[in-house]
C-alpha cells in the first residue's frame, strides 16, 4: 500500500475492501515508531512511519464518522480509500491533542499483533507473568480467609482461658473490625501515594506481626490490640486485592469468583487446625498462630518478590495489559468526595457491612450455639469448616447460575434461600440438620460478595473502582465487629439462642438494600 505525502495531516482512516472478508475501517497514526515495532515486510517503514490500528467493529456508524469540525482530504488508489483528517491546522479544524497518558502509551511496544481485529495478543511470557500475579493475589485472599476462619473454634477456649463473658470476648471482633475500618479509610490516600505493590505488602507484614504477638498468648488487652493490627493489615490486603482483580481485562468475572473462592478455601481449612488446638490445655491454643505466622511470612516474601513495591499500572503493563485512563475524572475534585457522592457507593457500603457481619457472625458464633443449644462438643468447630466450605464451593460452582439468571436478580434468590435455611437451624433441634443447613447457607451466601464486587465494576468508572472497592470492603468489614459484638450483648441478656433471629433479620435487611442499588452506570 503506497502512502501519499500528508504534509500537515497527522491521522487518516482507511477503508479496505478485501476479497478475504477483512472489510473494515482502520485508523493510521503518524507518530514515528521504531523499526522494531513494525513487521519485517511492512511497506510503512518509509518516513514518516505509521501504526495501523483497527477500529472496534461494535461502534455505530455515527461513532465511526469523523468530527465535522475537522477538515478532510481524500485519496483513492485501486480498492484502497483513504480519508485524511487535518489535526494540525489551528482553530476550528483542530482536533483534541493526545493526553499525557495516551502519548506515554503510544511509546510502549505494541501489545497487539492483530491490527485488523484490535485484539490483544499476549506473548507466552506475559501470560505466565499474569497468571503468577493472579495466583499470588489469590494466596493473599486465602490467608485473609484463614484468619477469619480461625476465631470461631478458638472462641470458647479463649473465653475459658481469660474467664470472660460474651460481651468482653466480643472485643476481639471489635478490635479486628476497627483495624479493617482504619484500613478502608486510609486505603485511598495510601494507594495514591505509594501504590498497589507497597500497600499490599505492608498489609501482609501487619498480618505477620499480629500472628507473632498472638502466638505468645498475651494478656487480653494486648490480644485485642493484636487483632486491631491484624484487621488493619487484612483490610489493606482485601481492598488492594479486590481492586487489582477488578482491573483485569481478561475474564475478570471468573477471576473475581476464584479470588473470593480462595478466601473461602482459607476459611474452610483453618478450623481444622484451630479446632485441634482448641482442645489443648493451658495456653497451647495460641500455638495455632505459629502456623499462621509461617504462612504470613511466605505471603510477605511472595508479594515482595512478585510485585516489588510497584504501582498497579506498571504491574499490569508487565503482564501485557495497557493502563486505561478514564476521561470522566473531574479535575480538582476530592477523590473521597467523588466516591461518597456516587449514589450507589453508600448503599453498597451498608450492604457490605451487613453481609460481612452476617458471614463472620455465623462463622464465629455458630460453634458456641451448637455447643450450648445442641449439646455438641469441641468438635462442633468442624461445623464452622462446613459453613466456609459451602462458601468456597458456592463462589466457584454457581458462577454459571449467576450468568444465567443475572447478577442482580440472583442475589435476591440466594438471600431468600439463606433465610429459609436459617429458620430451620433455629427451629429444628438436630445437630446433623443444623450442620447440613449451615453448609448450604454458606453455599448460597458465598457468591454474593463477588457479585457485589463485579457489579461495582459495571456501575462505577474505572478510575474510581480501586478506591471505592477499598472503601466498601474496609468500612463494610465494620460489620465483622458490629454484628458479632451485638450478638455477644444479646447473648449475655437473652442467651445464645438470640443468634438466629438476629441473622434472619439482617438477611432480610440485605434484600431491601439490594433492591435500591442501581443496576446500570449513572450518567452525569
Amino acid at each position: 500500500m503506497a502512502v501519499p505525502s500528508l504534509g500537515a495531516f497527522s491521522t487518516f482512516a482507511v477503508h479496505h475492501e478485501s476479497p478475504v472478508g477483512l472489510e473494515g475501517s482502520y485508523a493510521l497514526d503518524v507518530t514515528p515508531l521504531p523499526d522494531a515495532y513494525l513487521p519485517a515486510n511492512s511497506t510503512l517503514k518509509s518516513d514518516p512511519r505509521y501504526d495501523l490500528r483497527g477500529l472496534p467493529t461494535y461502534l455505530s456508524d455515527r461513532s465511526r464518522r469523523s468530527s465535522n469540525r475537522s477538515r478532510r482530504a481524500s485519496f483513492s488508489k485501486g480498492d484502497i480509500q483513504m480519508e485524511v483528517l487535518d489535526s494540525d491546522t489551528p482553530g476550528k479544524g483542530s482536533q483534541i491533542p493526545m493526553t499525557a497518558d495516551e502519548r506515554k502509551s503510544s511509546l510502549q511496544p505494541p501489545l497487539s499483533n492483530s491490527p485488523f481485529t484490535g485484539q490483544v495478543v499476549l506473548t507466552p511470557q506475559q501470560r505466565r507473568i499474569g497468571l503468577a500475579q493472579f495466583l499470588v493475589v489469590c494466596w493473599c485472599a486465602y490467608l485473609i480467609g484463614w484468619n477469619d476462619g480461625t476465631t470461631g473454634p478458638l472462641l470458647p477456649r479463649i473465653q475459658e482461658q481469660y474467664q470472660l463473658g460474651f460481651t468482653l470476648v466480643s472485643m476481639i471482633f471489635v478490635g479486628n473490625g476497627f483495624g479493617y475500618v482504619c484500613a478502608g479509610g486510609l486505603n485511598i490516600w495510601l494507594n495514591d501515594r505509594f501504590g498497589f505493590g507497597m500497600i499490599i505488602t505492608i498489609g501482609a507484614a501487619c498480618q505477620l506481626l499480629s500472628s507473632v504477638i498472638i502466638a505468645t498468648a498475651p494478656p487480653f488487652p494486648v490480644l485485642v490490640c493484636a487483632y486491631v493490627i491484624a484487621g488493619f493489615g487484612l483490610g489493606l490486603e482485601a481492598a488492594q486485592g479486590n481492586g487489582f482483580v477488578g482491573s483485569l481485562q481478561d475474564n475478570m468475572a471468573t477471576k473475581m469468583g476464584i479470588f473470593h473462592a480462595s478466601y473461602g478455601l482459607g476459611a474452610f481449612c483453618s478450623p481444622f487446625a484451630s479446632t485441634r488446638f482448641s482442645t489443648l490445655s493451658d495456653r497451647k491454643w495460641a500455638y495455632h498462630f505459629i502456623i499462621t505466622a509461617v504462612l504470613s511470612l511466605i505471603n510477605v516474601v511472595l508479594l515482595f518478590w512478585m510485585f516489588r513495591l510497584r504501582r498497579q499500572e506498571d504491574i499490569l503493563l508487565e503482564a501485557g495489559q495497557e493502563h486505561i485512563s478514564d476521561n470522566s475524572v473531574r479535575p480538582g475534585g476530592s477523590l473521597y468526595r467523588q466516591i461518597i457522592h456516587t449514589k450507589a457507593v453508600p448503599l453498597m457500603i451498608v450492604f457490605a457491612l451487613i453481609y460481612i457481619g452476617v458471614e463472620v457472625t455465623l462463622g464465629g458464633w455458630i460453634v458456641t450455639y451448637i455447643i450450648q443449644k445442641r449439646h455438641g462438643g469441641h468438635t462442633a468447630g468442624y461445623i464452622s469448616s462446613g459453613f466456609f466450605g459451602g462458601l468456597t464451593l458456592g463462589r466457584v460452582s454457581l458462577m454459571w447460575l449467576n450468568k444465567l439468571v443475572g447478577e442482580h436478580r440472583i442475589v435476591f434468590v440466594y438471600s431468600f434461600v439463606a433465610i429459609g435455611l436459617q429458620i430451620t437451624i433455629w427451629l429444628v433441634p438436630s445437630i446433623i440438620e443444623n450442620a447440613i443447613a449451615m453448609s448450604l447457607v454458606g453455599l448460597v451466601l458465598g457468591p454474593i460478595f463477588p457479585l457485589l464486587a463485579q457489579h461495582m465494576t459495571r456501575i462505577l468508572p474505572k478510575w474510581l473502582f480501586t478506591g471505592a472497592v477499598g472503601l466498601v470492603a474496609g468500612i463494610g468489614v465494620a460489620g465483622s465487629a458490629a454484628l458479632p459484638f451485638i450478638t455477644g450483648l444479646l447473648a449475655s441478656k437473652y442467651g445464645i439462642v438470640s443468634l438466629q433471629p438476629l441473622m434472619i433479620s439482617m438477611m432480610g435487611t440485605m434484600v431491601v438494600i439490594w433492591a435500591f442499588i442501581p443496576t446500570s452506570r449513572r450518567v452525569d
